[in-house]
């Protein structure tokens, strides 16, 4: 069967089950438009590239499956890179395909020509320029294995202008084989059983949870693992929701925002199991004295996330879920002969106290709203059944901290890159791909400015998100470094110049709220989220309430600015 090279890729794209794409067309990409409408591909028109790669994002960690965007080359393919950085950040897979110009242009500074492949190679588990149309099928089928497998990732996928018009025979691979990508997905049964050893000598063990649990779709034996041996268990921004969030064992999360019981364990265990997680400097603080007593065991699909930032003792390459399927095999005979729960009874009452001791609060003692007031009314709603995308600040710590995730793929949020703008595309995406669920975008009135103009986007395809805007008029997470450690000089922080978010919303066709009074926060987000169409809800808080606990920079975890 004889095809082009646009009709090629809308076939590969079918052959990887792929449902929709979110894009933006242009005169490099015009040849795979015109056979869109021939495909099984829903395209959904964005009204920006970055709009485009973090639909995609958010599609892919709410679905766990592959997220693809299509952009044009030049200016399109550059509006991309900042999502690929988000993604290949995060570890997420998705895969962009970009026009580029003609083969015999490339180089000479053809209009619209920019060399993507090499802006992005730093920012992306790898990319391709496609030169031959006898490559392209191949070439897609590596894309989607190299994005899901492994730590996955960002793929671009370049393909000049004539390769979209030629013709050859059509033959999708039925595997891959790639002899310089082999990643080890099976954990080391030795060191699984020295694991093993280690925890039945602990007397105040840790569960350190990231994100590779929940790409990994390792939650079930996380959570089994946690429960039946009795280890208090903290998480990452990332692995929010990997371990049921009103668990009793569960301390909420660790590091500069953590709780005041995840960071005290931390530095008074004696065993840290680490599980899909790289010791970000957001999550250790001052590196010397992060876990200071404890063995620290570390699984990771990635062996150059290992030994990277912190020393560990016991290094285990494997993908999260074998390598957790294992411990939990090994420690199954255990549980009649060993009683793990009075082992550990001591340690996790002690944990315990400390989160009696310094709960995550804040004081509610003025007639304005305060922000973490109005996450705590989200959740009660909800009961946690809802999808919740953040932007980037305060907004999107208050989420981490006062939402209880339940389940895996329920919170979307840029953690390692922390890209303003990100949340409300993101949400677009996973609500496209949960047509029925409730999916929330918790913004501020900075962020939500970055990308609104996706507000168009969900209006014309019926993606009722529904975004709750913290408004406290600042970059409030800017503007609390300054307050703390730069003398209040507000510079550049204040955003009290806004528009009106009800008219605004109005404006695209949705429907708008606002709120000024605490007495009026949950009756609005009950109608709000009833509301069948894209909602924004517009709420005044506490000008200058700041996120707490709080871990200065170059601090140590036991360094906490509390409340």
């Amino acid at each position: 069967m004889k095809l082009t090279g646009a009709q090629i890729l809308l076939k590969c794209l079918e052959k990887e089950g792929v449902d929709v794409m979110f894009g933006f067309p242009g005169g490099a990409v015009i040849d795979i438009y015109d056979e869109i409408p021939k495909s099984s591909v829903e395209h959904i028109l964005v009204r920006h590239e970055q709009g485009a790669i973090h639909a995609a994002d958010g599609y892919a960690r709410a679905t766990g499956r592959v997220g693809v965007c299509l952009v044009t080359s030049g200016p399109g393919a550059t509006n991309t890179v900042t999502g690929i950085a988000t993604a290949y950040a995060d570890s997420i897979p998705v895969v962009i395909f970009t026009g580029q110009v003609p083969r015999a242009l490339i180089g000479n500074d053809a209009f619209q020509e920019v060399d993507i492949v090499g802006i992005t190679r730093p920012c992306t588990k790898h990319n391709y320029l496609v030169q031959d149309i006898n490559d392209l099928a191949r070439t897609v089928k590596q894309a989607f294995y190299l994005a899901r497998s492994g730590r996955p990732g960002p793929v671009l996928v370049d393909l000049p202008k004539d390769i979209q018009q030629q013709v050859a025979e059509f033959s999708y691979p039925e595997e891959v084989s790639m002899r310089s990508y082999k990643p080890t997905k099976n954990p080391h049964i030795g060191q699984i059983r020295k694991v093993v050893k280690l925890l039945k000598k602990a007397k105040r063990p840790l569960i350190y949870s990231g994100g590779g649990v929940i790409t990994s779709g390792s939650h079930e034996e996380l959570t089994w693992l946690g429960r039946k041996l009795h280890i208090p268990v903290t998480s990452t921004l990332m692995g929010l929701g990997a371990f049921p969030g009103d668990d009793e064992l569960f301390l909420g999360m660790l590091g500069m925002h953590g709780t005041f019981a995840a960071n005290m364990a931390v530095n008074n265990c004696d065993l840290l199991l680490a599980v899909g997680a790289r010791f970000d400097d957001r999550v250790t603080g001052k590196v010397d004295t992060f876990a200071p007593n404890a063995t620290i065991v570390h699984i990771d699909v990635d062996p150059t996330s290992i030994q990277k930032n912190v020393s560990v003792q016991v290094p285990l390459v494997a993908d999260c879920k074998p390598a957790l399927a294992a411990l939990k095999t090994e420690t199954e005979g255990t549980l009649d002969e060993y009683d793990w729960a009075a082992d550990h009874k001591e340690w996790v009452e002690k944990v315990k106290g400390w989160a009696k001791e310094h709960p995550l609060t804040y004081k509610d003692d003025t007639e304005g709203i305060k922000p973490q007031y109005v996450v705590e009314k989200i959740y009660e709603i909800t009961k946690g059944d809802a999808i919740i995308a953040t932007e980037v600040g305060q907004n999107q710590m208050w989420a981490a901290q006062f939402y209880k995730y339940q389940r895996p793929n329920t919170l979307l949020t840029s953690g390692g890159l922390g890209t303003m703008g990100y949340g409300f595309p993101a949400a677009m995406g996973a609500q496209r791909a949960f047509p029925d669920k409730l999916v929330i975008d918790i913004a501020g009135d900075g962020s939500i400015q970055m990308c609104i103009q996706e507000m168009m986007t969900v209006v014309c395809n019926k993606l009722p998100v529904k975004i709750v805007i913290l408004n406290n008029g600042y970059l409030g997470m800017v503007r609390q470094w300054q307050e703390l450690f730069y003398e209040k000089n507000y510079c550049a922080t204040c955003m009290d110049a806004q528009p009106d978010f009800v008219k605004l919303a109005e404006a695209y066709g949705a429907a708008g709220f606002r709120v000024t009074e605490k007495k009026d926060v949950e009756k609005t987000l009950r109608e709000a989220f009833k509301v069948d169409k894209p909602v924004i809800v517009d709420i005044r808080v506490e000008k200058e309430e700041n996120v707490y606990p709080m871990v200065p920079a170059g601090a140590s975890l036991t360094e906490m600015l509390l409340v």
